[in-house]
């Protein structure tokens, strides 16, 4: 039986010793492709080592590169660069060197950042000062190590660290922003509470802090906590900036409080007008952040109101980022036609500008609008432009989906056998196609028309078992499986989750009572009676290993138990069930072909069949 909401049924005939259904396999992804369309060419920077004349007033232009290598994220050159400088000049200054130690912790290299500290403040090295202390902290913070924070803040608070750097709303506030940015509320409100008086202003915690702490919120998750903020800040007698109101309407958009996000939006302006306050006048993050939420909202009239005001701005220049949003959100509403001129405008400025180049992304985003509406025609074009006029690599994943859109806009149009031949080609350059991707989707629609029994596709089969045997053939035995008493505290147990991802559970008589599962495991002091998931999902001894399969796929059974009726300690109903087995989602794959080559995450493909298409 073929299950629509069972994601890895395949589509093609199999062997006439196997049963047609079932398995698809993750098998490895496909090398990256190169083929590229030949009229595209891209001019990369030249990145090779830049020899440093040994005039000292060079080093302002070092600086200046080690910037834009940490913009791309080349951290090997920036040490292949920095050593050629040290060769011609020696020591280098601690501006140049704390440029380093940024482009560390901006490319997530703790490991590297520390090293770079280690020789600044070395007798020899050209010293640390506060920027030095609070790029470290922050990267500390990214890295999640935050006892070693700790511990500098508390050498720093001592005077016993190097350079006698001292205690600052710099060094606290890089920590803080880490903290925040993670969602790590309970050490960010820990890190405040014991060094919160040295970011204070005139008594009064800094508006700094309150914009932290909404950005925490958020990240973790609460946005309604983060409106709280706002009342904290008035009780303080502060007075809210830019920051501080682009965070709060960013947090109404994520409560979906769009009404709020309106008042705060009135409240900008007003102050504004009102105070002379251009600080507070709202900026192009903050039309941005309310045409996503709105776009959203699919309220069209609303996103209409304000582009029309923020294009009547005279001082706000419109960026790319500015015009994706506008595209987005026009896109969101069905608005394809007010999207599509708004796009022009931008390929026409950027012919003057290139700064406003589109991203790939972008030109996706239109194609899948237009691939919705079966213009094949738009699609094609928009695929074509994406390799001249867009800003950025073309990863295989964009190439992947644009062929799979001109695929799908075909199909919509009505053209089936253009959708087939595009198809043909997709698996031909790509091999596979993922079973949650829009291309998949289309896939099954060409395979449901043109019929089954000439699928150009085929899907991974059970080679090592037939799918009509009785699932007591392949189970793995209950005892072998180790359950666990429901009495025991998890901490007790802990390890066992990092080794298995579900565990049965079974109660004093032997029953099984539950599973518990790894990601339910939040109290360590508690019983796992209390955190497991119970009843458990059973089927008999007798079931085909086909129908516990599809079973398992549809409801994403991480362990099914297998069990058995019989009389065995009384006449009870609930006594006449006995678990004897138990099988398993990394069992099953287990059993594929490609078993070597399979994980156990829950990832689907459709594969192109042994058939020359």
């Amino acid at each position: 039986m073929i299950h629509a909401a069972a994601p890895a049924i395949l589509l093609s005939p199999a062997p006439s010793s196997i049963h047609p259904t079932l398995l698809c396999s993750t098998a490895t992804p496909p090398r990256h492709l190169r083929k590229h369309l030949p009229n595209k060419r891209r001019k990369w920077p030249d990145t090779r080592p830049q020899t440093p004349s040994s005039d000292p007033l060079n080093l302002k232009s070092l600086t200046s590169r080690v910037v834009k290598l940490t913009r791309r994220r080349q951290l090997a050159q920036i040490f292949e660069e920095i050593e050629v400088a040290k060769k011609q000049n020696g020591n280098l200054n601690v501006i140049v060197m704390n440029a380093v130690m940024h482009a560390c912790v901006h490319c997530h290299d703790i490991e590297s950042a520390l090293r770079v500290f280690d020789e600044m403040s070395k007798p020899d090295g050209c010293g640390v000062d506060d920027v030095t202390y609070a790029t470290l902290l922050k990267g500390l913070g990214d890295a999640r190590r935050i006892n070693e924070a700790f511990q500098l803040l508390e050498s720093v608070e001592q005077g016993t660290a190097v350079g006698n750097p001292q205690l600052s709303a710099v060094l606290i506030s890089g920590l803080l922003n880490a903290l925040t940015e993670s969602g790590d509320l309970l050490r960010a409100n820990g890190l405040l509470a014991r060094y919160g008086n040295a970011i204070q202003e005139g008594g009064n915690p800094s508006i700094l802090i309150f914009n932290l702490l909404m950005k925490g919120y958020i990240t973790s998750g609460s946005p309604q906590a983060a409106l709280g903020v706002h009342d904290d800040i008035l009780r303080h007698g502060l007075n809210p900036d830019r920051l501080s109101y682009n965070t709060l309407i960013f947090a109404c958009i994520k409560n979906e409080n769009l009404d709020m996000a309106m008042q705060f939006f009135e409240q900008m302006k007003e102050k504004a007008q009102k105070n002379d306050q251009c600080d507070v006048s709202p900026d192009l993050v903050t039309y941005t952040t309310l045409l996503q939420g709105f776009g959203r909202a699919k309220d069209i009239f609303s996103v209409e109101k304000i582009l029309t005001e923020m294009k009547s701005c005279s001082k706000m220049r419109i960026d790319r980022v500015a015009y994706t949003a506008i595209i987005d959100a026009l896109l969101n509403c069905g608005s394809t036609k007010g999207a599509l001129c708004v796009f022009g405008e931008l390929i026409k400025k950027a012919k003057v500008n290139p700064v406003l180049r589109p991203k790939p992304h972008l030109f996706l985003s239109m194609m899948r609008a237009f691939a919705d509406r079966g213009d094949y025609d738009m699609v094609s074009r928009f695929r074509k432009r994406m390799w001249f006029d867009s800003a950025g690599t073309i990863t295989s994943p964009m190439q992947a989906e644009s062929d799979h859109l001109l695929m799908e806009a075909a199909l919509n149009q009505g053209q089936v056998e253009l959708a087939l031949k595009k198809l043909k080609k997709v698996m031909r350059k790509w091999r596979e196609i993922s079973w949650t991707s829009r291309g998949g989707m289309v896939a099954l629609r060409l395979e449901a028309i043109t019929g089954f029994k000439t699928s150009m596709l085929s899907p991974r089969v059970l080679p090592q078992v037939s799918l009509k045997d009785t699932i007591e053939q392949i189970m793995l035995p209950f005892d072998k499986a180790s359950p666990l008493q429901a009495t025991l505290q998890l901490k007790q147990v802990v390890m066992r989750l990092f080794k298995d991802s579900a565990v049965p559970i079974i109660d004093e008589q032997g029953c099984c009572v539950g599973i518990l599962h790894r990601e339910d495991c939040n109290m360590l002091d508690a019983p796992i009676g209390t955190l497991m998931r119970s009843p458990p999902p059973f089927v008999t001894s007798s079931t085909s290993v086909g129908s516990v399969i599809d079973l398992m796929l549809e409801k994403r059974y991480k362990m099914v138990v297998i069990v058995k009726y019989g009389d065995f300690n009384g006449t009870s109903s609930s006594s006449s069930l006995k678990a004897v087995g138990v099988f398993t989602f990394e069992e099953m794959y287990k059993l594929t072909e490609t078993s070597s080559e399979v994980g156990t995450d829950e990832q689907f493909c459709l594969s192109e069949s042994n058939t020359n298409i």
